[in-house]
């Protein structure tokens, strides 16, 4: 189990990576207990399958023209569904823009996930989604919302905590230093989660930082800090139930290195064959955390890779289904994309509103 001493032996000035199992799924740590039941375990690689399947076929509904551009998740899974498992109804959850598992876990539904992909604000909507603020593509900005959500619950006196994710390129934004900075003056309850694919869409590490880690950013700060292998579901759920009870109760922020890698694209614009090499995503793909996770249960008797393409199959089937939804949604409607950020809409806006309502009235799209 995760926990203070635990903290002390991971200091991330050694460099070291705090990790459960090794690349085929056996546990190579002394005296260690599974963290939760065999059901609960089970659950959560299904999550996984379904967070994999689903972003799979967003990618192909991508390429067929019926979505804009996506982000594929391939390769992250193990980190989103720990959060899922970890995040609680109460907790704020600030999203990056690659966290297909914790958005579903946290209650955003395919439908609205299709939604926004397909360029329809309808989807940032979140109706089911308690606490979660809408997906953020300008890098990093997101985390100083966290950091402020995090000093409101200590104003609010409420139990509950504040969850940020930000990729390895948006530590070198200056929202990063000013977030964590400010969660550690302030003591807000925030947990940092970087999720290092080792690309900020195709500059690699070693060319953003000369830090040792990315996890030794938060010492300066004061902020406790740890790295952990993001592919090791073990080790990502033992640290962020630690991160989660230790930020409630110390009231101030924790940092969370999550090491991984992106085995897709950035996004569907993107063509990673252009600056890494197949023998690098090989090795990667070695570490591929669905299989880690299979294997652990395979050897634990508690899952039958025999049984996994008809649950795969049923996957599919609801998601087809939710994308055709979502492709039934009636159109965003121009007035939405303007109304609502004045009391009184101003003359530019206004000129601009009726030069988009003109072209669309050209091109038969008018709403």
């Amino acid at each position: 189990m995760f926990d203070l001493k635990t903290l002390d032996k991971y200091k991330p000035i050694d460099n070291k990576m705090y990790q459960v199992m090794d690349d085929e799924g056996k546990v190579i740590l002394k005296n260690w207990q599974q963290p939760m039941s065999d059901e609960d375990l089970v659950d959560a690689f299904k999550d996984l399958l379904f967070e994999r399947t689903t972003d799979q076929m967003a990618v192909s509904y991508q390429r067929q023209g019926r979505m804009f551009t996506y982000p594929p998740n391939l390769g992250q899974e193990a980190i989103h569904i720990a959060a899922g498992k970890v995040i609680k109804n109460e907790d704020w959850f600030v999203p990056a823009f690659r966290e297909l598992g914790a958005w579903l876990a946290k209650g955003v539904s395919l439908r609205e996930i299709f939604l926004y992909f397909k360029g329809n604000e309808d989807g940032s909507r979140f109706e089911q989604a308690n606490r979660m603020l809408p997906v953020s593509v300008p890098i990093a900005s997101q985390l100083v919302h966290a950091a402020g959500i995090g000093f409101a619950m200590n104003y609010l006196k409420e139990e509950a905590a504040s969850f940020a994710f930000v990729g390895d390129g948006g530590t070198s934004e200056g929202d990063f230093h000013e977030a964590l900075n400010f969660a550690a003056v302030w003591n807000a309850p925030v947990v940092f989660v970087v999720q290092n694919n080792q690309f900020a869409i195709s500059v690699p590490l070693k060319m953003q930082t000369r830090s040792i880690n990315l996890a030794v950013k938060g010492v300066a700060y004061d902020v406790p800090s740890v790295v952990v292998d993001g592919n090791d579901f073990f080790a990502m759920y033992e640290v962020m139930a630690f991160a989660r009870e230790f930020v409630l109760k110390e009231k101030r922020p924790f940092l969370i290195e999550a090491r991984t890698y992106r085995r897709g694209a950035h996004t569907t614009s993107d063509d990673p064959t252009r600056y890494r090499t197949s023998e690098e995503e090989e090795m990667w793909a070695a570490k591929d955390p669905a299989k880690r996770l299979r294997n652990y249960l395979v050897e634990k008797k508690l899952w039958n890779p025999e049984s996994e393409e008809e649950l795969v199959k049923s996957f599919k089937k609801k998601i087809d289904s939710e994308f055709e939804a979502a492709e039934q949604h009636p159109e965003y409607r121009v007035d939405d994309v303007f109304d609502y950020m004045y009391e009184k809409l101003p003359d530019e806006l206004a000129r601009q509103k009726n030069m988009l309502k003109n072209y669309l009235s050209t091109v038969g799209g008018d709403k």
